[in-house]
């Protein structure tokens, strides 16, 4: 039995549980979806993605209210919430994934280092957010965010959400 990837994985937890992906992703920049689309047959289970990039294509695009931005940023729980509920409307996924970081290597800031990521995971049932500073340089930063992604939604496939306590 040969090695398979984690996005093999993911796409085959996708297919044997019936379950459609989107994702709206900012600092990654689309690499989750075209890490993703590399998988022959994904179009089963992967209905899209929105890069939004800049605050306003967030606000335009994905309805995350001006006022949410200014007040939290961009990198924050409450930014990724409202782009994964804005990404839902348009794609009504059964799992909709939201990403916003600082991929560096510069605008960082004590509060907010380079490498710190915030992920939204809305499922039909519920929304869980988490937050993690990668190290590395921009691309190794935008990598290990994907992956991250990726782990996470491969647990929420199987039942094992990481954001409910124990």
């Amino acid at each position: 039995m040969g090695f398979k990837s984690l996005e093999i994985t993911l796409f085959e937890a996708l297919m044997e549980s019936s379950k459609t992906l989107s994702f709206a992703e900012s600092c990654t920049g689309g690499m989750l979806s075209d890490t993703l689309v590399s998988i022959p047959g994904v179009s089963n289970v992967f209905k899209g993605s929105v890069v939004t990039y800049s605050n306003e294509s967030k606000v335009r695009l994905l309805d995350v209210k001006k006022e949410t931005i200014e007040k939290f940023g961009a990198v924050s729980e409450e930014t990724v919430k409202e782009m994964a509920y804005g990404l839902k409307k348009i794609m009504e996924s059964d799992i909709c994934v939201s990403v916003s970081g600082i991929a560096g290597p510069s605008s960082g800031s004590e509060e907010k280092p380079v490498g710190m990521v915030w992920f939204g995971f809305l499922t039909n049932e519920d929304f869980g957010a988490l937050k993690k500073v990668f190290t590395g340089d921009r691309d190794e930063i935008r990598k290990r965010a994907t992956y991250f992604a990726f782990w996470n939604i491969l647990n929420l496939v199987r039942n094992q959400n990481p954001f409910k306590r124990v």
